[in-house]
């Protein structure tokens, strides 16, 4: 009976794994990579943390890596937390495309004398 109960639990137990695994991403960092950290409330110190503080940081630099789930990053100087992030909470660093920022002369107000 016993055992017929464990390998129940164990068969559900493996499907709810598969489950989550389909939405899982695995993401591996290398050092020196430029990534965004995302800085939670309880990373503040006390007093510190504001609604309208930014949500990520970076980008900054990956000095080294402790596991495949834990990054120590190079932070500013005057960000006063622990450089240790969690993967869940770092993500790849994208340069804004700078073809994409520009604005064609067709696409401003040009409105001239006496028109309203």
């Amino acid at each position: 009976m016993l055992d017929n109960v464990r390998s129940t639990l164990q068969a559900s137990n493996d499907s709810y794994k598969q489950a989550a695994d389909i939405h899982r991403r695995h993401r591996t960092f290398q050092p020196g990579e430029l990534v965004m950290v995302r800085m939670r409330k309880e990373r503040y110190p006390a007093g510190t943390y504001s609604k309208l503080s930014p949500r990520k940081l970076g980008p900054v630099a990956i000095k080294h890596k402790i596991s495949d789930n834990a990054y120590v990053v190079e932070l500013p100087s005057d960000v006063l937390t622990s450089s240790t992030f969690n993967v869940a909470d770092i993500s790849p660093f994208h340069p804004p495309d700078a073809a994409g920022t520009e604005i064609d002369s067709s696409d401003t107000n040009t409105a001239t004398e006496g028109e309203n």
